[in-house]
């Protein structure tokens, strides 16, 4: 006769004794998410201090008409709240372990957004590309969703107004996608005249912005998970190449790509493999992936922000701040 084993341990079960295995619920304890919350609030302050700046409004005036910062700080917040929440849904969804957004704040002053963005931290590896694609692709779809009708509707509230004869300022480039919208709202422009944007389409230029660089092809980007679920391990070529074209933009565009290029070395430019790394994209999948750096490719702005100095004597036109003129 042999001898009495203890039962082996089962999920859902702690087995302190063979004689009595109890079963333990196995319950996930749900903390009040504070450093979330907190980031969230502090980056809707500097980004509303941003927009009440941009409205003109002096640092001693703060105190009494910070809301009017609020037209630009709450649809450039719903933007990036819906870009993560489309990120944390899907992984959801899929049963990746991920956590809720975290907000970032930044330095508000004259024509800045007040904020470095947002993202989620993924606690556990997908299991394969067609899960890591449509984690990876959920963001900047649900971001443009929001920030399509935030351009439309702030371009319809937007002023036309006489060119000043001269302007000393910051110029913020437009992406096809804008340049498109524009002129399907305003139409043509009189000669002599510019569009002066309201804050809810500045703030939708710079949810394009935010969808463009997060659809970068590298790393762990959203571009980066998106071109690694379309082409597998030749990602790592792609965004080589792509990080020498970073860099040449640099030299013949704007200097800021030669810090987007030390901060995509610094990440990492490859992609660490899914658990399952061969079965590849279903074609409806593979068909999406294509539309998202189609995406990628009309919120592009290979110049976003360059410094302009007027003189007496220069033309309006060219001197005017793109972020406040539509294209002719």
């Amino acid at each position: 006769m042999r001898p009495l084993e203890p039962w082996p341990a089962a999920e859902g079960f702690a087995t302190a004794d063979w004689r009595d295995p109890v079963p333990v619920a196995v319950v996930e304890r749900r903390r009040l998410p504070l450093l979330n919350l907190l980031l969230f609030a502090l980056t809707l302050a500097t980004t509303t201090i941003a927009g009440a700046l941009n409205e003109g409004v002096s640092i001693d005036q703060l105190g009494g008409r910070w809301t009017s910062g609020l037209p630009f700080s709450l649809p450039l917040m719903s933007i990036l709240l819906a870009h993560e929440m489309g990120h944390y849904l899907l992984a959801r969804h899929h049963g990746v372990r991920v956590t809720l957004p975290f907000f970032l704040p930044g330095p508000p002053f004259v024509f800045g957004p007040g904020t470095f963005g947002a993202f989620i931290r993924m606690k556990s590896a997908a299991p394969n590309r067609r899960v890591l694609f449509d984690v990876g692709a959920a963001g900047p779809w649900a971001g443009i969703c929001v920030a399509i009708p935030a351009v439309l509707y702030g371009l319809y509230l937007s002023e036309l107004k006489p060119l000043p004869p001269t302007f000393s300022g910051l110029e913020f480039g437009e992406s096809l996608l804008f340049q498109l919208l524009g002129r399907l709202v305003v139409g043509p422009i009189p000669h002599g005249f510019d569009i002066f944007l309201h804050p809810v389409a500045l703030a939708g230029w710079f949810g394009f912005l935010v969808t463009a660089l997060n659809l970068l092809p590298v790393g762990q980007l959203d571009g980066g998970h998106v071109v690694y679920s379309l082409f597998g391990r030749r990602h790592r070529w792609i965004a080589r190449t792509f990080l020498l074209c970073t860099v040449a933009i640099g030299f013949y565009g704007w200097s800021g790509w030669f810090a987007w290029a030390v901060l995509m070395l610094l990440v990492g430019i490859d992609h660490p493999p899914t658990l399952d790394h061969a079965t590849p994209l279903d074609p409806r999948r593979r068909l999406m992936g294509w539309m998202t750096l189609g995406l990628f490719l009309v919120t592009f702005v290979p110049v976003p922000i360059s410094l302009l100095e007027g003189g007496v004597g220069a033309r309006a036109e060219e001197l005017i701040p793109a972020a406040l003129r539509l294209p002719r």
